[in-house]
């Protein structure tokens, strides 16, 4: 690894030079860190060449979808921390919120869905529609004001998941990697920590005249870290829940206040996310109650509230391998569930006057980069690489 390209600037919907055409140019180092977040388009690309994940377990994924409210003043207490588990997902699928109390009467709410969900008929946006029903959280809404949204997908796997991190002349570091602690659905800390630690072997190696070679000090610092220690700890955290709230939080609750993260065993990761989805006629269909427009809403007003722009002149950044798979596959056997897990509106099955001739439309404008296709689509179909002049969402204190 000798460096990264930037990406071209100016090429037009159908990939040609248009007239503000601009080329890429090479940025070249003695080391590169990649540090893309979840699913990194680098990093996915990396893994994959290097065969970094060799001897590793699938990595799994949740989606977080987040609003940010301003509430009555007689509703906020600044500092208030609300977690929740289930509801109102089904026992048998991962699912946990949150409320944060901020400053100015601002409150952060949000529900993380695990990508391992088997029914294809599923929503992972109309499920965080829900959340907002129950009168827990509720309460604390009602009477105030939306004024933001957002999504990302997030790891969750574990340290049981983790890659190898080195490569010839560059490291993975912070979610890239997979360093999230997922029963605290905490990663910065992790993801800082990665961070120290690659660049405190990478200073080591540019002393000693180094270049291109693999920073073998960087793993090696990591199994003897804090870091380390905390995601053994909570290693088996995914694994139990994948059994289901009830057994997972009884058996995860026995391995950290019995055990003390320290059980003589370690759960594993059978099979990646995208491949747990069943055909839809074997799952009951899920029905959504229509957004109020107050405290629940549609998917189109919640993108608008992300500020998210693309060029609608540009390449689309959401790449089909094989462009009839969403019919001949993913519509006639999942019931196209990329018009579900997207939680920005950015698939859609379109049909003739008639309702025949089924075609998949891709509003990739609407993209708010959670990553969440490029995770589940269930025959790995679509590939999520970076649009033009980083563009994207705009999250204001997300």
């Amino acid at each position: 690894m000798k460096g990264v390209a930037t990406g071209d600037m100016g090429r037009l919907h159908d990939g040609a030079e248009g007239p503000n055409f601009q080329m890429g140019m090479e940025l070249h180092g003695k080391y590169t860190f990649f540090a893309e977040g979840c699913r990194g388009h680098l990093g996915k690309q990396l893994q994959e060449r290097f065969k970094l994940n060799a001897g590793a377990d699938p990595q799994t994924y949740g989606i977080g979808i987040k609003e940010l409210w301003e509430i009555k003043p007689e509703n906020h207490q600044l500092g208030l921390v609300v977690h929740s588990g289930g509801w109102p997902m089904e026992p048998d699928t991962y699912g946990g919120g949150f409320l944060y109390h901020l400053e100015n009467n601002q409150v952060a709410v949000g529900y993380v869905v695990g990508l391992g969900y088997t029914n294809p008929h599923l929503s992972p946006f109309d499920e965080f529609q829900r959340y907002k029903t129950h009168p827990e959280i509720r309460k604390f809404l009602d009477g105030g004001k939306r004024i933001a949204y957002g999504a990302r997908a997030l790891t969750a796997g574990g340290i049981q998941s983790l890659p190898k991190l080195i490569f010839p002349g560059g490291v993975l570091v912070g979610d890239n990697a997979g360093f999230l602690n997922a029963a605290r659905i905490k990663g910065m800390h992790c993801a800082i920590k990665s961070g120290m630690l690659a660049a405190e072997a990478c200073f080591a190696a540019l002393k000693g005249a180094r270049e291109h070679d693999e920073l073998i000090a960087y793993p090696e610092a990591f199994r003897s870290s804090w870091l380390y220690d905390e995601l053994y700890r909570a290693r088996n955290f995914k694994p139990w829940m994948n059994k289901g709230m009830k057994l997972g939080s009884l058996m995860f609750g026995i391995d950290q206040i019995v055990l003390r993260g320290k059980a003589p065993w370690t759960l594993h990761h059978k099979a990646p996310d995208h491949a747990k989805l069943k055909p839809a006629s074997e799952c009951p269909p899920i029905s959504y109650p229509k957004p109020d427009g107050v405290l629940t809403f549609d998917r189109l007003s919640s993108v608008f509230l992300s500020s998210t722009n693309h060029e609608e002149d540009q390449p689309c950044h959401l790449q089909l391998k094989d462009a009839n798979i969403p019919i001949t596959v993913n519509l006639e056997q999942y019931d196209a569930p990329e018009q579900r897990y997207c939680p920005a509106g950015v698939y859609e099955i379109l049909r003739d006057e008639q309702g025949n001739n089924p075609r998949l439309q891709i509003n990739a404008q609407n993209c708010v980069h959670c990553k969440t296709c490029d995770i589940k689509d269930p025959t790995q179909n679509i590939n999520w690489v970076v649009p033009q002049g980083g563009e994207g969402p705009t999250y204001p204190n997300m």
